[in-house]
């Protein structure tokens, strides 16, 4: 065996390992990563096959004043309007929306939100990430945040805010998703339906919706935000 395919399969091992640890750590210790190998195969690392993401940051990332939200934890709307009210209230002191860059990283919980209605509806992600849909109270069998209604979501003293995933892309809002996260779960929703952890994450992958782009992870996305000159906002 080759010194090189020695490595490989060290780093391969060293990796599972830690995703394994990492899956411990979020109650999801039953996750089948060392008999699932076609999730990762010996030559694959996280973020193999994208598109390439320093450019997607080099090409968007120009605005005047530049934050990243990071978004760990489902927190009902608050996820939302944390970008929100960035651009009103930097317009309120004289900064239009389009002198802002403004960045979302869905990661760990909040991964689903990248996600179109018919991954919710048959992976039941409501119920996986305990999400509640605000129209019914009940786990979300679609993504809340997508095909939005004017009166979704009401702040005391504010009304209605548009804060859909459509309406902050609108206003420039970029948004962009871990491909850890969704190597993770995706596993655990194929266990989950007994289905091929690896087909799952290409559907889930097929399914990001519009304008999302994936990251080789979220942590990485974070770093390459700052790295960007935009200030960090821990967003849940």
């Amino acid at each position: 065996m080759s010194t090189i395919h020695q490595n490989r399969l060290a780093n391969r091992r060293d990796f599972l390992g830690k995703l394994a640890g990492t899956a411990a750590l979020i109650g999801i210790s039953n996750l089948p990563l060392a008999a699932a190998p076609g999730v990762l195969n010996e030559n694959d690392s996280p973020g193999m096959g994208l598109s390439d993401p320093d450019e997607w940051f080099k090409n968007n990332i120009k605005g005047k004043h530049r934050i990243v939200f990071d978004a760990t934890e489902p927190k009902e709307m608050l996820t939302f309007a944390w970008p929100k009210v960035y651009l009103l209230t930097n317009k309120g002191t004289g900064t239009d929306e389009k002198d802002c860059s403004v960045v979302v990283v869905l990661r760990h919980d909040t991964v689903p939100y990248a996600l179109g209605d018919s991954l919710w509806s048959k992976y039941k992600l409501g119920e996986m990430f305990k999400i509640n849909d605000p129209r019914t109270s009940a786990p979300a069998t679609r993504n809340p945040f997508w095909e939005t209604k004017p009166d979704d979501f009401k702040v005391p003293g504010l009304g209605a805010v548009q804060i859909g995933i459509r309406d902050l892309q609108a206003s420039g809002v970029l948004f962009c998703v871990c491909d850890v996260a969704l190597t993770v779960y995706s596993a655990v929703a194929g266990t989950k339906f007994n289905q091929d952890g690896a087909a799952v994450k290409s559907e889930w992958v097929a399914g990001i919706l519009p304008s999302i782009q994936p990251m080789p992870s979220g942590v990485w996305a974070v770093g390459r935000a700052q790295e960007h000159g935009c200030t960090y906002c821990f967003a849940g």
